[in-house]
């Protein structure tokens, strides 16, 4: 293949045709761990998360999402939607238990499974240890002994591409199995809002709908001469998402560098209190990301992007692994006034742990960022 090219449709079939791929995502997990725990608090609206004035949301239940409660809300503004919200302290300890038992049950099927965090993984189950055949099948059975053993409900897609895997896992939730079989899925993605692929955030759709792009089939509509014009880099995954290709394996042990969130404000900030306000917000949503990626790490960075688009980095690196929340919250915090008062204000901040150790067959994606919007 020439540089430059992208593989179309029929190289792919080659490729993926026989490759049979389970997205297995569990349902409000820490939410739902909360209400088995607890029955009264079944069947109503559940956050996890801090409830104070700077506290956020972690995890909310279905019950909470029909008001528009979402996970890294401020809980003031959750509250808000939903006056009769109960508020749960995250239990990350007994969240990793019960993930453990969930892996333990993926590996009863097959030793491709890469793990995306502590409620979600993809399976590779072309040669399934049990000798089933059926992905199908499989997947089936997976959210029947998850059931079983935790008294929890799991959601499912099963394609032949983890691309088209994944968004089917979300296609019948909660409590749902989606099956796109080859040679389906470029009619499935062409109906989908641009905004179900992965990668594609609030301010990217709005970008491509005013280029005129709101489902799958606009966007593959383009040529890729045309998405690397208007999307750089990004444009070849978007060439290949709108056709149903995903080339990329299932990888069991994949060593992620870094996670880490960052949050572009809706107006610049300057003032100290403000940043410091902002600053505990991060603290609260990146911890989770880290608890939930079971990741440690020795370096705290502190990134701001000025309103000139320059960007600035401050880090501080210990001789061992961050011991818990309170000490990445110090070092965020004293990154932060070491650079008070700021030059000018900023459109964006975030704080990033690297230099991550051990558990490497739990740390899938390379340098993970999430966005805070």
């Amino acid at each position: 293949m020439k540089d430059g090219e992208v593989r179309t449709d029929a190289d792919d079939s080659e490729a993926d045709g026989l490759r049979k791929i389970i997205h297995v995502d569990m349902d409000a997990f820490f939410a739902s761990v909360e209400q088995r725990d607890h029955p009264e608090l079944r069947g109503k609206p559940v956050a996890v998360g801090g409830s104070s004035g700077r506290g956020v949301v972690a995890a909310a239940s279905y019950e909470a999402r029909k008001f528009g409660v979402r996970s890294a809300m401020p809980s003031v503004t959750a509250k808000r939607k939903c006056p009769d919200l109960i508020f749960c302290k995250s239990r990350f300890d007994v969240y990793r238990e019960v993930s453990q038992q969930i892996r333990a049950i993926f590996r009863h099927h097959t030793d491709l499974v890469e793990p995306l965090s502590l409620d979600e993984a993809y399976l590779d189950v072309t040669e399934d240890k049990l000798g089933i055949g059926s992905a199908t099948r499989i997947a089936e059975l997976i959210r029947q002994e998850i059931r079983a053993k935790t008294k929890l409900t799991a959601s499912a897609g099963v394609s032949y591409n983890k691309f088209l895997a994944k968004i089917a896992s979300d296609q019948n939730k909660p409590d749902g199995l989606c099956v796109i079989r080859p040679g389906e899925g470029a009619a499935f993605v062409a109906d989908l809002p641009i905004r179900r692929f992965h990668g594609v955030g609030p301010k990217g759709a709005e970008k491509m709908a005013r280029l005129g792009i709101e489902t799958g089939g606009d966007l593959a509509e383009k040529d890729i001469e045309w998405l690397r014009a208007h999307f750089g880099s990004f444009a070849d995954y978007l060439y290949r998402a709108s056709r149903g290709i995903d080339l990329r394996p299932v990888r069991s042990s994949r060593i992620r560098k870094s996670v880490g969130g960052e949050r572009t404000f809706s107006r610049d900030l300057s003032s100290g209190s403000e940043l410091r306000d902002t600053m505990e917000d991060i603290i609260d949503i990146v911890w989770g990301y880290i608890e939930r990626a079971e990741a440690e790490g020795r370096t705290v960075t502190l990134k701001m992007k000025f309103t000139d688009f320059q960007i600035f980095s401050r880090a501080k690196t210990m001789d061992r692994p961050i011991a818990n929340k309170e000490e990445f919250a110090a070092i965020g915090r004293a990154l932060l006034e070491e650079v008070l008062p700021l030059p000018m204000p900023i459109r964006l901040m975030g704080l990033t742990l690297s230099k991550l150790e051990g558990n490497s067959d739990q740390q899938p994606r390379p340098d993970a960022q999430l966005s805070l919007l």
